[in-house]
């Protein structure tokens, strides 16, 4: 670092903080990142290094005296967990990319140990922090790291992952100890996860870290259970544990049914600790779950109490970051991909290029502006990197390699198949056909997403959707449903056996519920999740259909973009016309009334918002509203019956409630109401 003064001195470090905690915030709580880990640690040793050299300018809300937090601003109410104090604080690790620094790391060490000492190396798994409470063998609590004093309690949907065990094996563990890891996706369940969400047309998760943490905090756990989490485990803390080393605590961890990694090492020096970081540099490229580094912890208990820790991290361990993995290579041309709700996707077609143990002939561009962005030509040399995702990204372009006869690529003004003008989705920064009932890609992949499993469950794939339309057979979804068999044996390798699935496959979608009804329609913007939650809110597609703005706004995680898409869609015809056509065929369109579970009606026709932390999860506390008759809503309006408030309430519902007048109740005066 050149000269600086003191005032130049304190403007960067004011600079860094704004821009290291929105980082952060994009890490740990939007679970979006929008820089590597790599660039972060970059501007996080800048800031470091100019507090060191101006300690006067140091503050305590500083990243670099903190570690990142998971949490939610309690007041906006997204996610609803209760958050616990952690019985023993969460640190974060001191990390290098030089393993210099890691002689360094051995030498503080040596200075205060004077007796031989080891290390416990372990890879370091690229999830989410995860703290289990045991007590008399059984699983208490789960909570996520949060701000490392407190956590979010996610222990019903960690009840979910099958690798944790609720009740432990044996009957030598402590009464009562906590045990720490990492929440975990594995390659596998990462791409299948944005295989759905790419046929959904949603924003894939960038890695598989973000794809656990955001699994984790969803609210739905029957939702978390079909995300594929795993996990591994690698601290054990508690009151008089007789262990005296890290690895004889992790031994015993895993005789007590416990998931902890295969892969770890002692090691007796630091040189021995490279060795191990240089194996895993390579090797790690074949595991089936990511890895960003190696950990490497002093491994005897009584040197680690020794050691002691900083505000922010332990003294006796320190992480070394693996960099990412990219590889260089020419781009020859671009497609234009059209997806089910006709969203325009860029794909690069790319000399074949060996990386992460496959070889990758195709990168995902996204958009026009990330094209723009990398300011990128067909013929470049371009940088790749693959973390486990189905389509590679392109992270940059190698300019010194350019010649002369590179050409910019013409990103369409129509629609690739059928011609008509793009419109820009200003929401999504995308360019999308609007043609979508008339456009052939599009018809077809409505088909497509119409017979997948999670939505009306018909037995046939792309190549039979292909061949029915390419026959015309089908144009419209309920054309579907007027499938004869002898239409059927007229396509390529049907039999008999494979006719007569079919149709039985047909009348037995004619059983699914509502909600994947309504997913499987493709409304523009609607998944799975937000399906379901309009079907139990609204209960009949034509209850649905009639909503205003301001009703589809009181829902929860219904925004201004999902109101608008929905209103639009029933204000086509055509729209219309289908759902009665698939009316008429016996499709499901309204909760079936047998299937709702109803106590009593004391809070029929009465529209309830919550807002804090109560005594029962928010989940548990809107579905004793349901169970009452009540509906819930997310946002306060002079529909509004109640705001029950908890602790910690949002300030601004109770001035809006306040404001409009409306009966503002607590916990337990919500529980006198319904007679519990």
């Amino acid at each position: 670092m050149g000269k600086i003064t003191k005032g130049e001195a304190k403007k960067r470090i004011e600079t860094l903080i704004n821009e290291l905690n929105t980082h952060n915030k994009n890490y740990y709580l939007l679970n979006s990142p929008i820089i590597s880990d790599f660039e972060y640690d970059i501007l996080m040793q800048e800031l470091i290094s100019l507090e060191i050299k101006f300690p006067e300018f140091v503050s305590p809300d500083s990243p670099s005296q903190k570690i990142g937090s998971d949490l939610e601003d309690i007041s906006n109410n997204i996610h609803g967990f209760k958050q616990i104090s952690h019985k023993y604080p969460m640190l974060s690790l001191g990390n290098t990319y030089n393993q210099g620094e890691l002689f360094d790391f051995n030498t503080r060490i040596a200075k205060v140990i004077s007796s031989p000492y080891s290390f416990s190396c372990e890879l370091k798994f690229d999830g989410t922090a995860i703290c289990l409470t045991y007590k008399n063998g059984v699983l208490d609590k789960a909570l996520t790291r949060g701000d490392g004093t407190k956590g979010d309690d996610v222990t019903r949907n960690v009840k979910t992952i099958s690798s944790i065990p609720t009740r432990l094996s044996g009957t030598d563990f402590p009464a009562e100890f906590e045990i720490r890891g990492e929440i975990y996706l594995p390659y596998e369940a990462f791409d299948r996860l944005n295989q759905e969400r790419e046929e959904e047309e949603e924003q894939p998760f960038a890695n598989p870290r973000n794809a656990a943490a955001g699994s984790l905090k969803l609210l739905d756990s029957s939702l978390v259970q079909t995300r594929s989490l795993n996990c591994v485990l690698y601290h054990v803390l508690g009151e008089n544990l007789h262990f005296k080393t890290h690895a004889e605590a992790i031994d015993n961890a895993k005789k007590w049914g416990l998931p902890v990694s295969e892969h770890s090492k002692i090691c007796h020096s630091i040189e021995e600790a490279i060795d191990y970081i240089n194996f895993w540099d390579i090797q790690r490229k074949f595991l089936p779950f990511a890895t960003d580094g190696i950990v490497i912890k002093v491994n005897e208990l009584n040197y680690q109490k020794q050691l002691g820790f900083t505000a922010k991290s332990p003294r006796w361990a320190t992480a070394f970051k693996f960099k990412p993995e990219q590889e260089l290579t020419k781009l020859l041309s671009v497609d234009y991909q059209v997806g089910r709700t006709g969203a325009i996707t860029p794909v690069a077609n790319l000399e074949p290029v060996q990386l992460s143990g496959t070889v990758v002939k195709r990168a995902s561009l996204h958009n026009k502006e990330q094209m723009n962005l990398l300011d990128i030509r067909i013929g470049d040399y371009v940088y790749v990197e693959k973390g486990g995702e189905i389509i590679p990204k392109i992270t940059g372009i190698e300019i010194s390699k350019r010649n002369s006869d590179v050409k910019i690529p013409d990103f369409p003004q129509n629609c690739p198949d059928c011609g008509t003008p793009l419109i820009k989705d200003e929401s999504q920064a995308k360019y999308y056909c609007p043609n979508s009932d008339f456009c052939p890609t599009q018809i077809k992949s409505k088909f497509i997403h119409f017979i997948s499993r999670k939505a009306m469950d018909i037995l046939a794939g792309d190549a039979t959707i292909e061949q029915l339309f390419n026959k015309g057979y089908i144009n419209s979804l309920s054309d579907l449903y007027n499938i004869n068999k002898d239409q059927l044996l007229t396509l390529d390798g049907w039999k008999e056996k494979s006719a007569d699935n079919f149709i039985k496959s047909i009348e037995n979608s004619k059983n699914v519920p509502f909600h994947r009804v309504l997913y499987a329609i493709g409304i523009r913007h609607i998944g799975e999740t937000t399906a379901k939650m309009l079907a139990n809110y609204f209960k009949s597609i034509d209850a649905l259909s009639s909503a205003t703005r301001d009703d589809l706004l009181q829902i929860d995680e219904i925004g201004d973009i999902v109101a608008d898409s929905i209103i639009q869609y029933f204000k086509e015809p055509i729209h219309i016309r289908l759902i009665e056509e698939l009316k008429s065929f016996g499709l499901n369109f309204e909760v079936d009334k047998a299937s709702i579970k109803v106590l009593s009606d004391k809070l029929s026709g009465k529209t309830i918002v919550i807002s804090g932390n109560f005594t029962i999860s928010r989940e548990d506390l809107k579905h004793t509203i349901e169970l009452h008759g009540g509906k819930n809503a997310g946002s306060i309006s002079g529909n509004t019956s109640y705001l029950v408030v908890g602790e910690k309430y949002g300030p601004e519902k109770m001035r809006k409630a306040e404001k409009l007048r409306i009966k503002i109740i607590d916990e337990k005066e919500f529980y006198k109401i319904i007679g519990k």
